[in-house]
């Protein structure tokens, strides 16, 4: 049996027969059949959780004559990724802003979870960065082809038409390359930074770990905004149109 958070432990108690359910339909063997759901597919879980009910509060909170300070947050939040985008990929952009916005704030709270007592960070296990990476992958280039069709493959071979094998190759190779350091530039940040803190937690119990705490807010702020950037600079060059 492997070592279970509290939440994780309150999963499997009454959904783990529903997730070992869904493992066999698409045919996966759980390791432990106690335990179905680990830990970092509790923390997603709960970061889920956690923002449909900040995103139902902020809903439910919006004034156009007296915005409280939720909404004045989200509002600024978008604003600053609106402004990001917008000096990125220029005209149309706003299309775009939903979905960075969204990635942008699963990471950031994926990343801050480690710093709760009794949780971790989902993003410190490399399966979360991953799968954040390829659907940002699958995102970018859905776009690429929804805006410029079968002229999308031009950037995947060049104007040299002799060598557009070559071409194909290292496009191919660079696009895939993507997935893995959007993957482990999260992954090994997030990682390290709570091996750190927790390395200062068992040493220094008292005062010492605060600024490894603080370390690791800047890291989670840090990191949430590379991620998002790099998606909106993947995207601004996927639907760019050729001058």
């Amino acid at each position: 049996m492997p070592e279970q958070l509290v939440f994780t432990a309150f999963l499997n108690k009454y959904f783990g027969g529903v997730a070992i359910a869904l493992l066999h339909i698409v045919g996966w063997e759980p390791k432990y059949a106690n335990a179905p759901i680990t830990n970092p597919v509790a923390m997603e879980i709960l970061v889920v959780l956690l923002l449909l009910v900040f995103f139902l509060a902020v809903r439910a909170s919006l004034s156009v004559e007296k915005p409280g300070g939720l909404q004045h947050l989200v509002e600024a939040t978008e604003e600053f990724i609106a402004d990001q985008a917008h000096g990125v990929m220029g005209h149309g952009y706003e299309r775009y802003i939903p979905y960075a916005v969204t990635i942008g704030y699963f990471i950031l709270l994926g990343n801050l979870l480690g710093l709760v007592p009794g949780f971790e960070s989902p993003t410190a296990n490399p399966t979360v960065p991953l799968g954040c990476a390829v659907l940002t992958f699958v995102y970018y280039h859905y776009h690429g082809l929804r805006v410029h069709r079968l002229g999308y493959i031009k950037q995947f071979i060049g104007p040299v038409w002799p060598l557009w094998l070559l071409m194909f190759l290292i496009e191919f190779i660079s696009h895939f390359a993507r997935i893995l350091s959007l993957t482990v530039r999260l992954y090994a940040n997030m990682f390290a930074g709570d091996m750190v803190t927790l390395a200062f937690f068992s040493l220094v119990p008292v005062l010492v770990p605060v600024v490894f705490l603080g370390l690791h807010l800047f890291v989670s702020l840090v990191q949430t905004f590379i991620f998002v950037m790099l998606t909106l600079v993947y995207l601004g060059m996927a639907v760019s149109e050729e001058h």
